[in-house]
Protein backbone atom coordinates (compact mmCIF):
# COMPACT_ATOMS: atom_id res chain seq x y z
CA UNK A 1 0.00 0.00 0.00
CA UNK A 2 1.22 3.84 -0.42
CA UNK A 3 0.79 5.16 2.88
CA UNK A 4 0.72 9.15 2.68
CA UNK A 5 0.99 10.99 5.82
CA UNK A 6 -2.27 11.71 7.31
CA UNK A 7 -1.75 15.67 8.23
CA UNK A 8 -5.06 17.14 9.72
CA UNK A 9 -5.17 21.44 9.16
CA UNK A 10 -7.47 22.96 11.98
CA UNK A 11 -7.89 26.20 10.39
CA UNK A 12 -10.29 28.61 8.91
CA UNK A 13 -11.29 28.74 5.15
CA UNK A 14 -10.05 31.65 2.58
CA UNK A 15 -12.04 31.80 -0.20
CA UNK A 16 -9.23 33.17 -2.47
CA UNK A 17 -7.51 30.19 -2.25
CA UNK A 18 -4.27 31.91 -1.20
CA UNK A 19 -3.96 31.11 2.67
CA UNK A 20 -5.81 29.04 5.34
CA UNK A 21 -7.33 25.45 4.24
CA UNK A 22 -6.78 25.49 1.04
CA UNK A 23 -3.60 27.04 1.13
CA UNK A 24 -2.47 23.96 3.70
CA UNK A 25 -4.34 21.39 1.49
CA UNK A 26 -2.53 22.68 -1.78
CA UNK A 27 0.95 22.19 0.27
CA UNK A 28 0.30 18.46 1.95
CA UNK A 29 -0.99 17.50 -1.20
CA UNK A 30 1.88 18.54 -3.67
CA UNK A 31 4.15 17.25 -0.17
CA UNK A 32 2.94 13.55 -0.63
CA UNK A 33 0.42 14.15 2.44
CA UNK A 34 -3.07 13.28 2.42
CA UNK A 35 -5.10 16.18 3.98
CA UNK A 36 -7.78 16.61 6.53
CA UNK A 37 -9.75 19.51 7.63
CA UNK A 38 -11.05 21.10 10.73
CA UNK A 39 -12.64 24.77 9.64
CA UNK A 40 -13.21 27.01 12.26
CA UNK A 41 -14.52 29.38 10.76
CA UNK A 42 -15.37 31.17 6.55
CA UNK A 43 -13.65 33.90 5.56
CA UNK A 44 -14.92 36.08 2.77
CA UNK A 45 -11.20 37.09 1.74
CA UNK A 46 -9.23 38.48 -1.34
CA UNK A 47 -5.78 39.48 -1.79
CA UNK A 48 -7.20 42.69 -1.19
CA UNK A 49 -8.01 42.18 3.05
CA UNK A 50 -11.39 40.18 4.52
CA UNK A 51 -14.55 41.29 4.47
CA UNK A 52 -16.48 38.77 6.31
CA UNK A 53 -15.85 35.95 8.86
CA UNK A 54 -17.81 33.41 10.19
CA UNK A 55 -16.90 31.66 12.80
CA UNK A 56 -17.86 28.19 13.58
CA UNK A 57 -19.31 26.52 17.01
CA UNK A 58 -16.34 24.98 18.56
CA UNK A 59 -18.65 21.93 19.25
CA UNK A 60 -18.58 21.64 15.39
CA UNK A 61 -14.89 22.00 15.34
CA UNK A 62 -14.28 19.26 18.10
CA UNK A 63 -16.35 17.01 15.76
CA UNK A 64 -14.79 17.37 13.02
CA UNK A 65 -11.34 16.44 14.62
CA UNK A 66 -13.09 13.33 16.09
CA UNK A 67 -14.29 12.42 12.73
CA UNK A 68 -10.93 12.70 11.01
CA UNK A 69 -9.05 10.85 14.41
CA UNK A 70 -11.51 8.23 15.15
CA UNK A 71 -11.69 6.68 11.57
CA UNK A 72 -8.63 7.80 9.29
CA UNK A 73 -6.25 8.18 11.98
CA UNK A 74 -3.77 10.95 12.61
CA UNK A 75 0.32 11.70 11.91
CA UNK A 76 0.53 14.98 11.92
CA UNK A 77 -1.26 17.92 13.15
CA UNK A 78 -1.19 22.06 11.64
CA UNK A 79 -3.01 24.86 13.80
CA UNK A 80 -4.31 27.73 11.64
CA UNK A 81 -6.56 30.71 12.26
CA UNK A 82 -9.12 29.51 15.44
CA UNK A 83 -11.61 32.21 15.26
CA UNK A 84 -12.07 31.84 19.59
CA UNK A 85 -11.45 31.56 23.00
CA UNK A 86 -13.92 28.46 22.85
CA UNK A 87 -12.24 27.09 19.59
CA UNK A 88 -8.66 27.28 21.33
CA UNK A 89 -9.61 25.21 24.43
CA UNK A 90 -11.39 22.80 22.28
CA UNK A 91 -8.59 22.78 20.20
CA UNK A 92 -5.73 21.74 23.09
CA UNK A 93 -8.54 19.33 25.08
CA UNK A 94 -8.91 17.17 22.04
CA UNK A 95 -4.64 17.32 20.89
CA UNK A 96 -3.92 17.08 24.71
CA UNK A 97 -1.73 13.31 24.77
CA UNK A 98 -2.79 12.69 21.03
CA UNK A 99 1.04 11.91 20.50
CA UNK A 100 1.78 12.62 17.39
CA UNK A 101 3.54 15.76 15.76
CA UNK A 102 1.27 19.12 15.80
CA UNK A 103 2.55 22.86 14.44
CA UNK A 104 1.11 25.84 15.58
CA UNK A 105 0.60 28.97 13.60
CA UNK A 106 -0.45 31.53 15.93
CA UNK A 107 -2.62 33.28 13.47
CA UNK A 108 -3.34 36.68 14.56
CA UNK A 109 -3.45 39.06 11.14
CA UNK A 110 -4.00 38.55 8.32
CA UNK A 111 -1.32 39.19 5.18
CA UNK A 112 -3.21 42.54 4.31
CA UNK A 113 -3.44 43.60 7.78
CA UNK A 114 -7.07 42.27 9.04
CA UNK A 115 -7.76 40.84 12.45
CA UNK A 116 -8.26 37.38 12.91
CA UNK A 117 -8.19 36.64 16.67
CA UNK A 118 -9.58 39.06 19.72
CA UNK A 119 -7.28 39.05 22.76
CA UNK A 120 -9.05 35.96 24.72
CA UNK A 121 -8.22 33.82 22.11
CA UNK A 122 -4.60 35.34 21.92
CA UNK A 123 -4.56 34.69 25.87
CA UNK A 124 -5.14 31.06 25.34
CA UNK A 125 -2.62 30.45 22.68
CA UNK A 126 -0.87 29.85 25.53
CA UNK A 127 -2.09 26.24 26.26
CA UNK A 128 -1.86 25.50 22.56
CA UNK A 129 1.88 26.16 22.14
CA UNK A 130 2.28 23.76 25.25
CA UNK A 131 0.55 21.32 23.49
CA UNK A 132 2.51 21.61 20.05
CA UNK A 133 6.05 20.40 19.30
CA UNK A 134 6.97 24.13 17.39
CA UNK A 135 5.03 27.62 17.49
CA UNK A 136 5.59 29.64 14.25
CA UNK A 137 4.95 33.10 14.52
CA UNK A 138 5.86 36.20 12.95
CA UNK A 139 7.47 39.15 13.90
CA UNK A 140 4.23 40.94 15.34
CA UNK A 141 2.95 37.65 16.55
CA UNK A 142 6.36 36.76 18.47
CA UNK A 143 5.62 40.46 19.90
CA UNK A 144 1.86 39.83 20.61
CA UNK A 145 2.88 36.95 22.60
CA UNK A 146 5.71 38.64 24.93
CA UNK A 147 8.54 38.26 22.70
CA UNK A 148 11.65 35.82 23.02
CA UNK A 149 11.61 36.37 26.99
CA UNK A 150 8.08 35.17 27.47
CA UNK A 151 8.54 32.21 25.47
CA UNK A 152 11.81 31.13 26.86
CA UNK A 153 9.96 31.47 30.26
CA UNK A 154 6.94 29.19 28.92
CA UNK A 155 9.61 27.10 28.07
CA UNK A 156 7.86 26.33 24.10
CA UNK A 157 9.46 25.43 21.15
CA UNK A 158 9.23 28.04 18.45
CA UNK A 159 10.80 29.22 15.03
CA UNK A 160 10.90 32.89 15.24
CA UNK A 161 10.38 33.70 11.81
CA UNK A 162 11.71 36.87 9.97
CA UNK A 163 10.17 37.34 6.45
CA UNK A 164 8.09 40.59 8.03
CA UNK A 165 11.32 42.19 9.59
CA UNK A 166 12.76 45.08 7.43
CA UNK A 167 16.06 44.37 5.17
CA UNK A 168 17.71 42.15 2.31
CA UNK A 169 18.06 39.12 3.96
CA UNK A 170 15.66 36.72 6.02
CA UNK A 171 16.60 35.44 8.93
CA UNK A 172 14.49 32.77 10.76
CA UNK A 173 15.65 31.53 14.52
CA UNK A 174 14.36 27.99 15.58
CA UNK A 175 14.30 27.85 19.26
CA UNK A 176 14.41 24.88 21.55
CA UNK A 177 14.46 25.20 25.60
CA UNK A 178 18.02 24.08 26.88
CA UNK A 179 19.79 24.53 22.96
CA UNK A 180 21.43 26.83 21.19
CA UNK A 181 19.37 29.23 18.77
CA UNK A 182 19.49 27.21 15.09
CA UNK A 183 19.25 30.24 11.99
CA UNK A 184 18.63 30.15 8.45
CA UNK A 185 19.40 33.18 6.33
CA UNK A 186 18.42 33.83 2.70
CA UNK A 187 18.01 36.90 0.10
CA UNK A 188 14.58 38.35 0.51
CA UNK A 189 12.73 37.68 -2.43
CA UNK A 190 11.15 40.81 -3.56
CA UNK A 191 7.28 39.82 -4.10
CA UNK A 192 3.72 41.00 -3.46
CA UNK A 193 3.00 37.66 -3.69
CA UNK A 194 2.79 37.19 -0.02
CA UNK A 195 -0.30 35.86 1.12
CA UNK A 196 -0.36 32.73 3.09
CA UNK A 197 3.07 31.89 3.37
CA UNK A 198 2.78 31.58 7.36
CA UNK A 199 0.13 28.66 6.42
CA UNK A 200 2.29 27.02 3.53
CA UNK A 201 5.37 27.09 6.16
CA UNK A 202 3.48 26.10 9.24
CA UNK A 203 1.47 22.97 6.79
CA UNK A 204 5.10 22.07 5.37
CA UNK A 205 6.16 22.05 8.09
CA UNK A 206 3.78 19.32 9.42
CA UNK A 207 3.77 17.24 6.24
CA UNK A 208 7.71 16.87 6.86
CA UNK A 209 7.25 15.84 10.43
CA UNK A 210 4.85 13.26 9.48
CA UNK A 211 6.79 11.44 7.13
CA UNK A 212 9.01 11.16 9.90
CA UNK A 213 11.60 13.65 9.11
CA UNK A 214 13.49 15.46 12.37
CA UNK A 215 12.43 19.13 13.03
CA UNK A 216 15.52 20.59 12.04
CA UNK A 217 15.56 19.09 9.00
CA UNK A 218 11.34 19.55 8.24
CA UNK A 219 11.95 23.36 8.84
CA UNK A 220 14.85 23.27 6.27
CA UNK A 221 12.60 21.67 3.68
CA UNK A 222 9.76 23.28 4.13
CA UNK A 223 11.31 26.89 3.62
CA UNK A 224 12.27 25.92 0.19
CA UNK A 225 9.03 25.14 -0.52
CA UNK A 226 7.98 28.06 0.53
CA UNK A 227 10.48 30.22 -1.27
CA UNK A 228 10.23 28.07 -4.15
CA UNK A 229 6.33 28.81 -4.44
CA UNK A 230 6.62 32.67 -3.63
CA UNK A 231 9.16 32.45 -6.94
CA UNK A 232 5.97 30.69 -9.16
CA UNK A 233 3.84 32.72 -7.98
CA UNK A 234 0.59 33.27 -10.71
CA UNK A 235 0.22 37.32 -10.68
CA UNK A 236 -3.50 36.92 -9.32
CA UNK A 237 -5.02 39.80 -7.23
CA UNK A 238 -4.73 43.47 -6.78
CA UNK A 239 -2.94 43.52 -3.37
CA UNK A 240 -0.93 40.61 -1.66
CA UNK A 241 -1.20 37.80 -4.28
CA UNK A 242 -1.26 34.22 -4.02
CA UNK A 243 2.10 31.95 -4.38
CA UNK A 244 2.31 29.54 -6.84
CA UNK A 245 1.65 26.09 -4.58
CA UNK A 246 0.63 24.17 -8.21
CA UNK A 247 3.62 25.05 -10.16
CA UNK A 248 6.31 23.72 -7.07
CA UNK A 249 7.22 20.35 -8.18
Amino acid sequence: MNQAPRILSIAGSDSSGGAGIQADIKTITLLGGYAMTAITAVTAQSTMGVTAVETMPAEMVASQIDACIGDIGVDAVKIGMLGSAEIAHVVAERLEGLGVPIVFDPVMVSTAGSVLADEATVAAFERLMHVACLTTPNVDELAALGGDAALAALGVAYIAKGGDAPGDTVVDRLILPGHEPQVWTAPRIDTRHTHGTGCTLSSAIATFLGQGAPLAEAIEDARDFVRAALLAAPGFGKGHGPMGHHAVR
